[in-house]
């Protein structure tokens, strides 16, 4: 760390403060005053230094003392950081419980990673091995997962000594010919992006097990997603399944800004849930960074540049990794915040300018990449949005819809149906379908691209002739017309409506949503048939077969009796003489 360098304070604006007598760089951290508050450097004006702290700055007096420590805000990364739970700017939780209580106190801090613990380590590289930055030098057993010790990016030699055994993260391992002492922790700045190779196609979807989301708006690994959705909708339910069940290896959920007691249900529910891949508990391939909206504002604008900076730790060890930023609305409103302290030109709603350009630059650095170490791994990032009064044309969402692929519109209408993920299917939408046809086509059924573009024009069909029928009724439609009402409405409560609380119904694989859809798309075709032979649409309707396929998604033994209430299907319909 460069010499520290003191300064007094000048003036307090909340969590501005600015310092007069250091000559700090760019996002240095600096500390505020006697009780040593975390602050970063954000505007450097003739000798004046403009710093936003994040904690409270009450009492703080102009005249109080400012040091410069000369490093960025950066995060420790290593073994240990699976089932913490970290503040905004990466201090445990749990380990400033211990020593305050529940009301933490201003300035105490704590290290990201437990320096006591010792860990298994199995070295992977030996003697005499020429290595590049971000080389994988060895394996710690860490929660659910193989924990790869990196090499920092910016280093590089040939191994010189390496050793296996018990060690904390701040032993010496090995050494390089360079002099390096290798350790298995690292530090990173925040806001940098780590490096890679090359960035890959997004052509294998993330897997969700949620129907809505996989079969009419799939996302892929490393591919952006935003959930908007007014109060009540289900952005944090979708995020925590998503949490649960999507095919990442690793988790890291960013509470940013969100109440206190939306955090406590993941903070308490997260540690009691099994991880379907390893029977253990999910906590144990999971990074929690809570950050609620009582904490202080400047700290929620650091919250998602620490929580990605985990993610490509994770990444860079060729692992897939799932981030729920809920949500950047708040980290937005941080932003506005700050912002209109510093005096800043204000821009639409009285956000910066710079809104589109940061939301930019957190989106950017997801994607699937072949790392330094040779390995492929992703981060997809899903941002919640939480729009005031639910109004979708207000400047945070409009920004991150230019940004990100795939919308999953939630509908305050549906929430109101009990309509649950409330994800309304005319307005939601994912430009990653035509990139992940080829491999739903090897992997699931060749015409599952075929079936979904069914789906999706019978729900648009049903939209055009609900116009009509709140004119004129369902009653007065052709027969025709009346049965795609009802095979759409079948297709809405049977298959996009999904109980996050049901042990079966709360995980739907692929192949289960091929044959579910394919069996109502069998009683569609079948009934068309019947209506052309002038069977009545009531008597279609009353079918056990029909009645017994929406009972199905609540079944245990779902997958078999799906063929068998489509053999029934095939037998009733053949009575009426189809």
């Amino acid at each position: 760390m460069a010499e520290q360098k003191k300064g007094k304070i000048s003036r307090v604006a909340g969590p501005v403060v600015t310092a007069e007598g250091i000559s700090p760089r760019m996002y240095d951290v600096v500390l505020v005053s006697n009780l040593k508050l975390m602050g970063e450097v954000i505007k450097l004006v003739g000798n004046k230094v403009v710093i936003q702290v994040y904690e409270d700055t009450s009492g703080i007096r102009p005249g109080e003392e400012v040091v410069d420590t000369g490093a960025p805000l950066q995060v420790e990364l290593g073994p240990g950081l699976l089932s913490s739970v970290y503040d905004g700017v990466q201090r445990p939780l749990p380990v400033l419980r211990e020593k305050q209580g529940d009301f933490v106190s201003r300035g105490v801090t704590a290290p990201g990673l437990d320096k006591s613990k010792k860990w298994i380590f199995t070295p992977t590289a030996k003697k005499g091995d020429s290595l590049q930055g971000g080389a994988i030098i060895g394996e710690v057993p860490e929660g659910n997962i193989v924990h790869k010790v990196l090499l920092p990016p910016n280093i590089r030699g040939t191994v010189k000594s390496i050793s296996s055994g018990s060690f904390t993260v701040e032993d010496v391992i090995g050494e390089l010919d360079t002099g390096h002492k290798i350790k298995m922790t690292q530090s990173w700045p925040v806001r940098q992006a780590r490096p890679y190779v090359d960035k890959l196609l997004p052509d294998i979807p993330l897997v969700t097990g949620q129907r809505v989301l996989d079969m009419l708006f799939p996302l892929a690994k490393g591919g952006t997603a935003a959930i908007p959705g007014g109060f009540g909708t289900g952005k944090t339910v979708t995020s925590q399944q998503l949490s649960k069940w999507s095919d990442a290896q690793i988790v890291v959920y960013v509470g940013c800004g969100e109440r206190g007691n939306e955090m406590t249900e993941v903070l308490t529910t997260f540690p009691e849930l099994e991880d379907p891949k390893s029977g253990k508990p999910l906590m144990g391939r999971t990074v929690l960074v809570a950050n609620t909206s009582n904490m202080p504002v400047a700290a929620r604008e650091a919250s998602v540049y620490t929580g990605i900076t985990i993610a490509e730790y994770y990444r860079d060890m060729g692992y897939d990794v799932s981030l729920m930023a809920d949500s950047t609305s708040r980290w937005a409103e941080a932003m506005r915040e700050i912002s209109s302290r510093l005096e800043e030109m204000p821009g639409e709603e009285g956000y910066p300018a710079y809104l589109a350009s940061r939301l930019s630059e957190f989106y950017e650095r997801c994607g699937r990449v072949t790392t330094n170490s040779g390995k492929i791994g992703s981060i997809s990032v899903i941002g919640a949005v939480s729009p005031s009064g639910g109004d979708f044309s207000e400047p945070v969402t409009q920004n991150t819809l230019r940004i990100v692929k795939v919308f999953w519109a939630l509908d305050s209408k549906l929430r109101e149906r009990r309509h649950f993920p409330a994800v309304n299917w005319l307005t939601s939408y994912s430009l990653y379908s035509p990139m992940l046809e080829e491999w739903y086509s090897k992997n699931v059924a060749e015409d599952w691209s075929a079936l979904r573009l069914w789906a999706m024009e019978t729900l648009q069909k049903e939209s055009e002739l609900q116009e009509i029928v709140q004119l004129v009724g369902s009653d007065a439609l052709p027969e025709e017309q009346r049965l795609t009402l009802e095979v759409a409405r079948m297709i809405r409560e049977f298959f996009l409506q999904q109980s996050a609380y049901h042990p079966v119904d709360t995980y739907s694989p692929l192949r289960r949503q091929y044959e579910y859809m394919s069996a109502i798309r069998k009683y569609s075709e079948l009934a068309k048939k019947a209506v052309s032979l002038e069977v009545p649409i009531d008597k279609l309707v009353a079918l056990p077969s029909r009645v017994s396929l929406g009972k199905l998604k609540f079944e245990e033994t779902i997958d078999k009796d799906i063929k068998n209430v489509t053999a029934a299907m095939e037998k009733e319909f053949s009575a009426l003489g189809v």
